[in-house]
């Protein structure tokens, strides 16, 4: 893996980021897109461009509902009938997008997410849907790593937990630099993920870092 591989030291974050109280209407948003479209240097009215404001609209709609979602309500229906499994419940290579807050372009690589549980589990498609809930923002990934990590730690009280997210930054394979196939890589580590050596390594030689 061609990689640039840093440990996250994002900030805590909130539980959840202020959002806009009120949000323009769709029509303002569809305005706001053709404007950009002529400061572009084309023709919003032409016939190949006359819907794309609608079709850009639908298409935030999709790329950023985890504002519309509270991804820790994923985690709120946990199972107690494990017959005492104790280890390393792993989710590996969930497809990861998102888009850079500073530059709007997306963030696409895949999400690698594990804890040791006390005395409950989750579905694991509910771990999927975290990463969905918080990766469908405007985001930065040392951020979106720590709020994956901080809500299963909270809502599930595990003995440790493990995320590593590596993922390509389009703002710079598309744009600035031009460096294409660089993974940008993070990790958070906590409990006994943190605390143990040895565990950290199987986890990453289980994701084959």
């Amino acid at each position: 893996m061609n990689a640039i591989a840093y440990e996250a030291l994002a900030r805590e974050p909130s539980k959840d980021e202020p959002l806009l109280s009120t949000r323009p209407s769709r029509a303002e948003a569809e305005e706001a897109v053709r404007i950009l479209i002529k400061w572009a240097g084309d023709d919003p009215a032409r016939e190949g461009l006359v819907d794309t404001p609608k079709r850009v609209a639908k298409a935030f709609e999709e790329w950023f509902s985890g504002y519309d979602a509270d991804p820790e309500d994923a985690l709120s229906r946990t199972f107690e009938e494990v017959e005492g499994y104790d280890d390393i419940v792993l989710l590996k290579n969930i497809r990861l997008e998102s888009y850079c807050e500073h530059h709007m372009a997306p963030i696409i690589g895949v999400a690698h997410v594990a804890y040791l549980p006390t005395d409950r589990v989750v579905g694991i498609s509910k771990l999927a849907r975290l990463v969905d809930g918080y990766s469908k923002r405007l985001q930065v990934q040392e951020k979106l790593t720590a709020q994956i990590a901080n809500a299963i730690d909270g809502a599930l009280k595990p003995r440790g937990v493990a995320v590593l997210i590596s993922a390509e930054h389009q703002c710079m394979s598309t744009r600035g630099v031009h460096k294409h196939g660089v993974d940008t890589v993070t990790t958070r580590f906590t409990g006994a993920f943190k605390d143990d050596p040895a565990l950290e390594a199987r986890f990453l030689k289980l994701v084959g870092a």
